[in-house]
């Protein structure tokens, strides 16, 4: 059955050390001992409805569920190295949130950290609002789905992402990305995926400046483009989009389809450009 830890406050170090097979209701990690590393070690914990306020509470965790509990902005570097980990109807602050995690699905939760999800693996992030400047680097099979994001540079440097359902708002999202997927979503941002292979936007809605460029395996179906000037420069590209393109430049490889485009760019490229674009209704 495990035991119950219950309406308790901790706040020395390493107050719950390798703790196992144990339900941690009703708790409070915070107090003038200011001790790190609560949780750290621990097998199989169930936490309800806790409230932690101390670095490091979640490190070398594995098999663990968080649920209707708060972290707040002190709760710095939460959860790192943890794996099997379920999180629902809970709120995580503090700086560098998740790292180098594995297989830990977020539901329902309300998320500002600087820096979350770092070099981790298998995470899953649904129903959720989340702010973060430097969201995902160098992480691996990633999936959101109905999440509202606000951000910076995000999702740098990954492999095998998949987004649906989402509004992005985001600056140089996607750069050096591999294998990226966004079904249905809305993305905004600037420098939009440059340097990225194998991104995919379906059924998407793109806004932003210079959108989409040094791109290798690029597609775009079905997809609407606003305030997106100088797009697609020197990317290998197969795209089609509904609607109006402010400008195109210099596309390296593949074919446009557009509604309309307010101009065309062909001007002093540094590498060849064969890329052909058509605007539809245009037999020009």
């Amino acid at each position: 059955m495990g035991t119950t830890i219950a309406k308790s406050q901790f706040d020395e170090e390493r107050a719950l050390y390798h703790l196992q097979d144990a339900d941690v209701v009703e708790c409070v990690f915070a107090g003038p001992a200011d001790g790190e590393s609560a949780l750290k070690e621990s097998r199989n914990v169930r936490l309800k409805d806790c409230r932690f306020s101390l670095r490091y509470p979640l490190w070398h965790v594995k098999k663990f569920t968080m649920e209707s509990s708060s972290m707040d902005e002190l709760t710095r570097a939460a959860i790192w190295y943890a794996s099997d980990g379920v999180i629902r109807n809970s709120s995580l602050g503090g700086i560098k949130a998740v790292r180098e995690c594995e297989d830990i699905m977020l539901e329902n939760c309300r998320i500002v950290s600087q820096e979350f999800g770092w070099k981790s693996k298998g995470i899953t992030l649904t129903d959720s609002e989340i702010e973060s400047e430097y969201l995902f680097f160098d992480s691996r099979d990633v999936k959101l789905k109905r999440v509202k994001m606000k951000g910076k540079y995000s999702f740098q440097y990954m492999k095998n992402l998949e987004i649906t359902d989402c509004v992005l708002d985001t600056k140089d999202a996607f750069w050096h990305s591999e294998n990226v997927t966004v079904r249905n979503s809305v993305v905004k941002g600037e420098y939009l995926a440059w340097f990225s292979d194998g991104l995919t936007l379906i059924d998407c809605k793109i806004i932003g400046t210079q959108p989409l460029c040094y791109c290798k395996n690029l597609k775009l179906i079905n997809c609407t483009m606003e305030d997106t000037d100088l797009s697609f420069e020197y990317s290998e590209v197969e795209a089609d989009v509904k609607g109006h393109v402010l400008s195109i430049k210099n596309p390296k490889s593949g074919t446009i389809t557009v509604d309309s485009v307010g101009e065309i760019i062909k001007e002093a490229p540094v590498m060849e450009c064969t890329a052909e674009i058509f605007v539809r209704g245009n037999n020009g």
